[in-house]
């Protein structure tokens, strides 16, 4: 009989820790969520650390959304309408990582990270070059034939802008277009050489990609090559062909 009460007591107690246990779990979590991307950008951490940190912050979540699950489920009589709204919010909070998780595990795209509409003779990178070796980024030049054919095989649209008009104009409206799309900096851009330079970095970890935009003399019009590179990983999960997708329709539509 004591070694029963004894035993039950044990249980209520592990079952009222529950909740704070959830609720710490899901704050660290959410500390590491914040904290990989800033000790990167600060210099804190290399890349990899920062990674595995965030790859910490997503198993933390999901704990947590298991305790608070636990919670719910044995103790919610002891709970106040405060602490039960919480620890529904740490549920989602797990279901949203494991959503993220399983995107970027799924994801088709391939682990390619330099995509272009010239695969034979892509815009070279140039006023970004400095910039790119001081960040320590992957080599600027084109991977050859085993990138262009994965980028054929995934992004069987990526292709040229062919525009009926003289090149000095076509230019005109390469830069304009380049110059309006939302987030993009031009850093670059020589009229002579047909060429326009761009960044553009991304929301959470401050990664940015390298973009040239080249204007050449095709026939009785233009056409216009764009090619768009990130500066480190391996993979881009299809960001870059999305950029050049979204440039190639604005200029289009900017052309009619």
């Amino acid at each position: 009989m004591h070694a029963r009460l004894a035993a039950s007591g044990h249980m209520r107690k592990a079952l009222s820790l529950l909740p704070s246990l959830a609720i710490g779990s899901a704050a660290l979590a959410l500390v590491c969520l914040a904290g990989a991307p800033v000790g990167w950008r600060t210099g804190l951490l290399p890349l990899k650390a920062s990674f595995m940190l965030l790859s910490g912050a997503g198993l933390l979540g999901i704990l947590a959304a298991i305790l608070a699950a636990l919670a719910l489920l044995f103790a919610w009589r002891s709970l106040g309408r405060p602490r039960i709204a919480l620890l529904f919010g740490v549920v989602i909070l797990g279901i949203v990582f494991i959503g993220v998780g399983w995107h970027l595990r799924h994801s088709h795209a391939p682990p390619i990270n330099d995509i272009t509409t010239d695969t034979e003779n892509p815009p070279a990178i140039v006023a970004a070059l400095a910039a790119r070796q001081a960040e320590g980024s992957v080599s600027e030049v084109y991977g050859g034939p085993a990138v262009a054919n994965m980028q054929r095989l995934a992004y069987p649209d990526i292709e040229p802008a062919i525009l009926t008009m003289p090149i000095s104009q076509a230019f005109d409206l390469a830069l304009n277009t380049a110059s309006s799309m939302p987030g993009w900096s031009v850093i670059a851009s020589d009229s002579h050489a047909g060429t326009i330079e761009a960044t553009q970095a991304s929301f959470w970890y401050g990664f940015v990609d390298d973009i040239v935009i080249r204007v050449r003399v095709d026939g009785n019009g233009s056409r216009i090559d764009i090619r768009s590179h990130s500066r480190h990983g391996r993979g881009d999960l299809g960001v870059n062909a999305a950029r050049i997708r979204k440039y190639l329709a604005a200029l289009k539509a900017a052309a009619h």
